[in-house]
């Protein structure tokens, strides 16, 4: 239909259809999401009948703090996943575990306990970690893979170096963020916190050029996306995250431990893969990754509630493979559809 015909500016039906363009890209966004929600709902079924004590007070605090994080890994994969060129941030895991053990011998060893300082350098130390690896990815054009495994074994033999074994202890302030506000559990608004940044984050220009940029690199620089910046911004976004988890990992643990970080690597890209988000980049976002690790963290609370005995981790992983790849198919199944109903719609029109 021309502007002629419906008496309207072309300016104006550009506006409306690219607007339609992101309603619908929104849309399909999150219906990537809807096999993590239907398994989430599940897995609470589940332990409602196994396990009902993870609905007390207690227990949904205890579940919170636990949870948090995995959330918060999986949240720190998602802008470089988005991103493209098949960027999964592998360090992700032992970045948390060197802010850790960092925190406990550098800071709060040497008597810096105040919140102020402690929180500002485990951000500050993540991004600037962040930084480097989109740095190396955007500008010496590492393939993500390698970097993100060079970043693995440097900082998982960086934290073991600093603290060789488990040790240390933290301030209350910090213990406390895996207790309660009120009656509130502290690591769930923690967690809203997170996910009202990453929604802001979500609606800036930079964003959008991030998911451009993962979607089609080649167009995103003809649409004169800074393909560079971009890319940093990423793994910058990721690294904040990073930041965010190992304190909430400290806060869990209370104390320095350099191999309690790399556990949450492969748990949180299954977590990633599972909430739908794209390991091809431009597609997915946050509401699926935070779902997923649910689901990760719901699946083995569920697990737990049955006795394997020595079998125990086996088990676990066999499950989490077997659902990664159930869903993964349910959610390649609903991309077919839904492409094929937009062809179809496109055919009608």
């Amino acid at each position: 239909m021309s502007a002629a015909t419906t008496g309207l500016p072309s300016a104006h039906i550009a506006r409306r259809s690219a607007a339609a363009g992101r309603l619908k890209a929104a849309a399909a966004g999150q219906s990537y999401a809807a096999p993590a929600a239907v398994l989430l709902v599940v897995l609470l079924i589940l332990i409602a009948l196994r396990g009902p004590s993870m609905f007390t007070e207690r227990g949904l605090t205890i579940a919170a703090s636990v949870a948090a994080p995995l959330v918060l890994a999986t949240m720190a994969l998602t802008p470089v996943a988005i991103a493209g060129r098949g960027g999964i941030d592998l360090s992700i895991g032992p970045l948390m575990g060197f802010v850790n053990v960092t925190i406990v011998v550098w800071l709060i060893g040497n008597g810096v306990r105040n919140p102020v300082p402690v929180i500002a350098f485990a951000l500050a130390l993540a991004l600037a970690v962040g930084f480097i690896n989109g740095v190396l990815v955007a500008v010496v054009r590492l393939q993500p893979i390698i970097a993100a495994l060079g970043g693995y074994l440097v900082l998982s033999g960086l934290a073991t170096y600093v603290l060789p074994s488990a040790s240390g202890s933290v301030p209350s302030w910090l213990s406390g963020m895996a207790g309660k506000t009120g009656s509130v559990p502290t690591a769930a608004l923690i967690l809203l916190g997170a996910f009202i940044v990453w929604t802001w984050v979500s609606r800036t220009a930079l964003f959008r050029n991030i998911r451009m940029l993962g979607g089609d690199e080649r167009a995103a620089y003809a649409s004169t996306v800074a393909i560079r910046p971009a890319h940093i911004a990423a793994y910058c976004i990721a690294g904040l995250f990073a930041g965010l988890a190992a304190l909430m990992l400290t806060a869990v643990i209370a104390s320095g431990n350099a191999s309690q970080g790399p556990t949450y690597t492969l748990t949180s890209v299954a977590a990633l893969a599972l909430g739908g988000v794209s390991l091809a980049g431009g597609r997915g976002g946050m509401l699926g990754a935070v779902l997923g690790a649910l689901d990760i963290y719901c699946l083995n609370y569920v697990l737990d509630t049955f006795n394997f005995g020595v079998n125990a981790a086996n088990v676990t992983q066999m499950f989490y493979g077997l659902v990664l790849v159930v869903a993964l198919a349910i959610s390649g199944a609903t991309r077919l559809l839904l492409a094929r109903r937009h062809l179809r719609a496109g055919e009608a029109r």
